[in-house]
């Protein structure tokens, strides 16, 4: 229903018999009353007013509606930029939920919607925050999926994966929700500066540790950047000690000898997988065969596993995950083993 045709449902006709409904369905309605308000102050009095009224009831599973409505408190909060006001509410509401048994789907669904939709705010926002990897890993952050919050969650994937381009793409499709959080609009410059870095530091870490010189016109574009302030970015990066290493000025160019370690995603374990390929084929070969051969699982998710088996038994290589009795030590691969070149 467009306008404010809800809100005056709820005033005609709901206030007359509001308490003598399901008291959770009830909860439901109010929140999505709360949302026709243009005036996020007047939303959250009026949900203030809905908690006095259920809590008016005294019913005995009347904690339910009461947190399903303070979640959405909490929403407008941080939509607000009270970002305490809405961490004191989510603390309150993981208390009342602890001391909860049988909680509905929908109660449990929207706290941790709250909780996820701030974490990413934190993360973001956070002065020396520049490893997303394991808030994504987060069964709570995947909550976002499907919500009108999701665009935080590929914002997420975008830091996490130094990628500049999809980042602006993604402020251009969600401007208005953007607009509507203070705290990102603030600190935009903050925003591009982090995304910037961690662009350069994945240049870094796709890259084998005897090609670690790299030129500042290529920092340049990936970053969209002028070389100057690829300078600067470098010197940000070095006083955090994000990396280690030497620019030089003459040549235009940066010689990294370390990166800080970061939680992988899938295609960073591909591009970590692929890498070791190529180490593989370098220092090791496969018995009788003349060539080179590594493994890679048939599970995404296993790669890290593979590369560090690899790395802790170098002597053999790794065959087919579908041998279960493999030995990385023995000399001749099982005969059910499938090689992998």
């Amino acid at each position: 229903m467009a306008g404010d045709a809800l809100i005056q449902l709820y005033n005609h006709f709901i206030s007359d018999f509001e308490t003598k409904i399901n008291l959770l369905k009830f909860a439901h309605f109010t929140v999505v009353v709360s949302r026709q308000y243009l005036d996020k102050d007047a939303g959250i009095n009026y949900l203030e007013g809905v908690v006095s009224k259920l809590r008016d009831t005294r019913e005995a599973r009347v904690e339910e509606p009461i947190l399903y409505v303070k979640m959405q408190i909490a929403t407008f909060l941080l939509e607000k930029g009270n970002q305490k006001g809405c961490e004191k509410l989510l603390e309150e509401g993981k208390t009342t939920l602890d001391g909860m048994v049988h909680v509905d789907p929908s109660v449990h669904g929207t706290y941790y919607w709250s909780l996820a939709f701030d974490l990413s705010l934190a993360a973001l926002l956070g002065e020396n925050v520049y490893n997303f990897g394991e808030l994504l890993a987060h069964p709570i952050i995947r909550s976002l999926l499907g919500t009108q919050a999701e665009w935080i969650f590929h914002m997420l994937q975008a830091f996490n994966s130094g990628k500049v381009a999809l980042y602006q793409e993604l402020c251009k499709a969600h401007n208005t929700a953007l607009r509507a959080q203070p705290a990102l609009v603030q600190n935009e410059r903050k925003l591009l500066e982090k995304i910037n870095i961690l662009c350069l530091m994945e240049i870094i870490f796709s890259r084998s540790s005897e090609n670690r010189t790299i030129p500042l016109k290529a920092i340049a574009e990936r970053t969209r950047l002028s070389v100057e302030d690829v300078e600067y970015l470098l010197m940000k990066s070095l006083s955090a000690r994000l990396i280690e290493g030497i620019i030089d000025q003459v040549d235009g160019t940066v010689h990294v000898s370390w990166v800080q370690p970061r939680v992988l995603g899938i295609d960073q374990v591909k591009c970590f997988r692929d890498r070791l390929d190529t180490w593989v084929g370098k220092h090791w070969k496969g018995p009788n065969t003349g060539m080179s051969t590594v493994f890679c699982p048939k599970k995404e998710e296993d790669c890290c596993v593979a590369a560090v088996r690899a790395l802790r038994r170098p002597r053999w290589v790794l065959w087919d995950w579908e041998a279960e009795d493999v030995d990385a030590h023995q000399s001749a691969p099982p005969a059910t083993a499938r090689l992998i070149a």
